[in-house]
């Protein structure tokens, strides 16, 4: 011990209050009540409940029928659109080419009038851009719908803001085109 520090006493215990036998007795013959914990209501009245099998209903399964049809249905016409569209595609892809093919005969006539009037320089230019529409008519004939679907797509991935101009571009020459054939037809 440190000096200067004087030693705690503990108290003394006191020795505990015995009860009497019979007490004791009868304590340990009964059984102590246990606390049990309540079960929720939910899980109670689960449990309570009939087990009844519920049986299905008849317009549960017009429903379901009803469904399937209506599913095969999409299917079927999701697959005809699709069919529809490709041709559509491709008979557009035909005009183009053929467009394409008399826009560079045009283009390649032109260049002799430019020859003589601006001079052999400017109509070489001209034939190299007949050439260029040609070539691109043939790649196009040679390419399958899908294909240019694809090529369209992999154009668009990487350069979306040239894409985004071009189509703005082709809207207005088409829309430019549109008007001048309906104002032909009025």
């Amino acid at each position: 011990m440190a000096e200067g520090t004087t030693p705690k006493k503990t108290p003394a215990k006191k020795p505990a209050a015995r009860k009497p036998a019979t007490a004791r007795a009868a304590a340990s013959a009964a059984p102590k009540p246990v606390a049990k914990k309540a079960e929720p209501v939910k899980k109670a009245a689960t449990r309570a409940g009939p087990k009844v099998k519920a049986k299905p209903s008849p317009l549960k399964a017009k429903a379901t029928e009803a469904t399937a049809a209506v599913k095969k249905e999409a299917k079927v016409l999701t697959k005809q659109a699709s069919e529809r569209a490709h041709e559509l595609a491709a008979q557009g892809k035909d005009r183009a080419t053929g467009a394409l093919d008399n826009v560079a005969r045009l283009i390649g006539d032109a260049a002799g009038t430019v020859d003589e009037r601006v001079g052999a320089q400017y109509g070489d230019y001209t034939r190299k851009a007949a050439e260029a529409v040609s070539s691109f008519a043939s790649t196009l004939k040679g390419k399958d719908v899908d294909d240019l679907v694809k090529d369209a797509g992999d154009f668009v991935k990487k350069s979306p803001a040239v894409a985004i101009g071009a189509a703005a571009a082709i809207g207005f020459v088409l829309a430019r085109l549109i008007k001048a054939g309906s104002d032909d037809k009025a």
